[in-house]
């Protein structure tokens, strides 16, 4: 499926949040996330992706129809960037389809450089989607860990990732 990967505008904003709300349906199922008094989740850094430096929102679509977003953060330290996956979600109807790979890597391609992906420990099918994405994509050259909150993490270098490829 041919997979696109937009820059969320700030008129986008409100389309953001709507898929937001998807997002975090599913997650609470892991986090134990709790609607508010007026029937949403809560995301606090929403507002944060279109005015902080090093915060990058997307929208993934397929043939022009929206399939869902993603949220890159980017960290420089001692002037290297260090990119992380902050937020990853497609809609149920485009999973298992290979709109996921295709965003993801499309997503590393855009950012070269480190890369740190984590998924909470509860969360055992998206462990399972980011190992298959990342080995493919770095032809299994990553490490992977796990943090004192129960969090795997992947961390890659994607430059490397396209040198390889190429």
């Amino acid at each position: 499926m041919p997979t696109d990967i937009v820059p969320a505008r700030f008129d986008d904003k409100s389309i953001v949040a709507n898929l937001l709300q998807l997002y975090m349906y599913d997650f609470s199922e892991f986090a134990g996330w709790d609607l508010n008094d007026h029937g949403r989740f809560e995301y606090h850094y929403l507002d944060h992706y279109w005015i902080e430096d090093g915060r990058h929102p997307f929208l993934i679509r397929v043939d022009n129809k929206l399939a869902g977003f993603a949220f890159v953060r980017t960290i420089e330290d001692d002037g290297i960037p260090e990119h992380s996956m902050a937020e990853f979600f497609i809609v149920r109807k485009y999973r298992r389809t290979g709109v996921g790979e295709a965003a993801a890597r499309a997503l590393f391609d855009r950012f070269p450089g480190t890369w740190t992906v984590s998924q909470i420990g509860q969360n055992v099918a998206a462990q399972h989607f980011w190992q298959r994405v990342i080995a493919r994509y770095t032809q299994g050259t990553y490490t992977e860990t796990r943090d004192d909150r129960n969090r795997l993490i992947q961390r890659f270098d994607a430059s490397a990732a396209q040198d390889d490829r190429t």
